[in-house]
Order: structure tokens, then C-alpha cells, then sequence
């Protein structure tokens, strides 16, 4: 399942640019909304100093590489093994929103769910279609969590929109209509998503090697399905039909939840087994926030949903499960700055 992220790291320099590299921003992006949730102000800001920053820079490198290396970025986007790591763009642009919204920058935030919606519209059509016309019958192995990184980006449009709805005076009801349907496709494609995967993983060889981060993907969209769902849940939709929805969410959000819950001994379980079994070194890879990001989404989750359902052990759980994340993010940025001292050192040495 990481093996299918593996292609584009055998080019050399900006044309080998993971597309998943914004993973980071979504790590550090969830990890500060966490923390400004639980009120640690000082974390907040220095994470969101981070995330903010990290966006630009992988904004400019996959502009860049897009001119300059534009064959390579093609082939990712016509891979079905790898078109889905582009939903990380999304993704990232909402969560940078959802972070420039809660310091007061509307206008920042509206053109950030603009821009993410946009992407998000021609990379659903583009995936689908690859999927459809370019891979082959019966090719079941090609399925990987990172395919559910559409269903994070999906969900993240609803978690910027509904946030953004109190600020868009007559159009907030188009907003509302808009975040609705966006949630519901999300939990289409989950559906169909997570069966194959299912599928893929209990019923098909499991090798050491396919055991990856992006495992980690499927509880991670759960949680951020019911994280919208709570959010959902807290606004006030003026449309009866939309009002009428609301024991629906409930239901559904709070099943997410616990979806979300059962997979995480399960993916502990599958990394026990590669790396402690099988011996398996752990090693850096642009991946390994796609693990980052659903710690802090479901801890982001559990709090919100212990808010909207008033049962205070959520937002317990909520707060052992940020300090995890935190200690994965903070593992991942040594990994990552290992990394680029390597390429640094062999660099000079060339």
C-alpha cells in the first residue's frame, strides 16, 4: 500500500516531489486547530507559524515542478496507484483556511475553500476516470488507503464550509445546501472505498511491505466524516429538509466515531506486526504524516463530538490522543530534517 507512493521518489530532485508531501501541512494544520480547541494558545500559534508556511513553500515547489517537470506530474496524475495523493492539496487548503478563519482573515479563508473546491472538482473527475480507462480488470492489489485521501479532502471542504457559513450572510443558505451534499458524497465514496479496502486487506496476501502509513488513511477518514458531522450538527440550517437531516447526523456521526475507534488497535496491530514480527526498519517517508493527521483528526473528533453530545470522557480521550499525535508529528519533523541533511550533505559532496 506505500509501495503504490513509491514511483515518484526514484526521480531525482523537484521531479521526484512527493504529490502526498502536503500531508505535512495537514498534520501540522489539525494539530493546531486541536490544540486552540483544548486552549493551548501558545502550541496553536506556533504550529499554525508552521503549517502556514510549509503550504507556501509546497505550493511554490509543486508549481515549479509543474512547469518544469510537467511529464512527471502527469504520469502521477495518470497513475491510479497515485492520483488520490493529490487530494492532499485539498485537503491542506481547507485545513490552512480553517486556520486563517479562526484569526479573523475571512476573505483569506473564503478564497482557500474557493481554491480547494476547485481542485478538488477536477482531481475527483480526473481519479475516477484513470480508475475507470487505465487500470486493468480484476487489478484489486492497485487499492490502498491513500485512495481515502479523497475522502478526507471531501470532508474538509465541509469542516471550511460550515465555518465559513456564519460569515456569508444571504449566500450562507447556498453554503449550507453545498456542505450537506458534500458530506453525504463523502460518505458514498467512503462506503465504497472502505469495502475494497476491506476487501483488499483480509482477503487478499498481506505483505510486510504493503503495511504503511497510509494504512492509517481509513480511520482517518471516519474521523474526519464525524468531525464534520458535528459540525454539521451545530449549525442552524434555515431549509426544513436540511433541518430535518438532524437525527440522520446524529446517528451517523456518532457510528463514525466508533469506526474511527475500533480501527485504531487494529492499525497498532499491523505495525507491531511489519516492524516488531517481521523486523521491518522504521524509516522516514512523506507518508508517514498521512499517520500524523488522523491522531490529530480524531482527537479533533472526539472533542467536538463530546461538545455537541455533552459527555466530557470525548474530550478526555481527545486530550491524551492530541499529546500522541503531537509525539508522532514531532517524530516525523526529526525524520524529515534527517532526511534533508542527507540530501544536503550528498548534494555538497557532488
Amino acid at each position: 500500500m506505500n509501495m503504490a507512493f513509491d514511483a515518484p521518489l526514484t526521480r531525482p530532485g523537484l521531479a521526484g516531489l512527493h504529490p502526498g508531501n502536503f500531508a505535512l501541512v495537514m498534520a501540522t494544520g489539525i494539530l493546531s486547530l486541536g490544540f486552540g480547541l483544548l486552549g493551548y494558545a501558545s502550541l496553536t500559534d506556533v504550529l499554525f507559524a508552521i503549517g502556514l508556511a510549509a503550504w507556501v513553500v509546497l505550493v511554490c515547489l509543486s508549481a515549479s515542478r509543474t512547469i518544469r517537470h510537467f511529464g512527471a506530474v502527469r504520469d502521477d496524475l495518470l497513475n491510479p496507484k497515485m492520483v488520490f495523493g493529490f487530494f492532499t492539496l485539498v485537503a491542506a487548503t481547507s485545513l490552512v483556511g480553517q486556520m486563517l478563519l479562526g484569526r479573523g482573515e475571512v476573505e483569506l479563508a473564503l478564497a482557500c475553500w474557493g481554491l480547494a473546491f476547485g481542485v478538488w472538482c477536477l482531481l475527483l473527475y480526473l481519479a475516477f476516470s484513470v480508475l475507470t480507462f487505465l487500470s486493468h480488470e480484476n487489478n484489486v492489489n492497485i487499492m490502498h488507503g491513500g485512495w481515502l485521501i479523497a475522502i478526507v479532502g471531501t470532508q474538509s471542504l465541509v469542516l471550511l464550509g460550515t465555518a465559513l457559513v456564519p460569515h456569508l450572510g444571504d449566500y450562507a443558505t447556498y453554503m449550507q445546501v453545498e456542505v450537506h451534499m458534500l458530506w453525504g458524497l463523502g460518505l458514498m465514496f467512503y462506503g465504497i472505498f472502505v469495502t475494497l479496502f476491506c476487501y483488499r486487506i483480509f482477503f487478499l496476501a498481506l505483505k510486510p511491505d504493503d503495511v504503511g502509513p497510509l494504512l492509517w488513511v481509513v480511520m482517518g477518514a471516519a474521523a474526519i466524516s464525524a468531525n464534520a458531522g458535528t459540525q454539521l450538527i451545530a449549525i442552524d440550517p434555515v431549509l426544513p429538509f436540511l433541518k430535518a437531516q438532524r437525527p440522520f447526523i446524529d446517528g451517523v456521526t456518532l457510528m463514525l466515531w466508533a469506526w474511527a475507534t475500533w480501527w485504531i488497535p487494529l492499525l497498532f496491530l499491523f505495525g507491531l506486526w511489519k516492524h516488531g514480527v517481521n523486523r521491518r526498519p522504521l524509516r522516514y517517508e512523506p507518508v508517514l504524516w498521512s499517520f500524523v493527521f488522523p491522531l490529530g483528526m480524531y482527537a479533533v473528533a472526539s472533542a467536538r463530538l463530546g461538545l455537541a453530545a455533552e459527555f466530557p470522557p470525548l474530550e478526555w480521550i481527545s486530550r491524551l490522543m492530541i499529546w500522541v499525535a503531537l509525539a508522532a508529528w514531532l517524530l516525523a519533523l526529526l525524520g524529515l530534517g534527517q532526511r534533508l541533511l542527507r540530501l544536503g550533505s550528498g548534494h555538497r559532496t557532488a
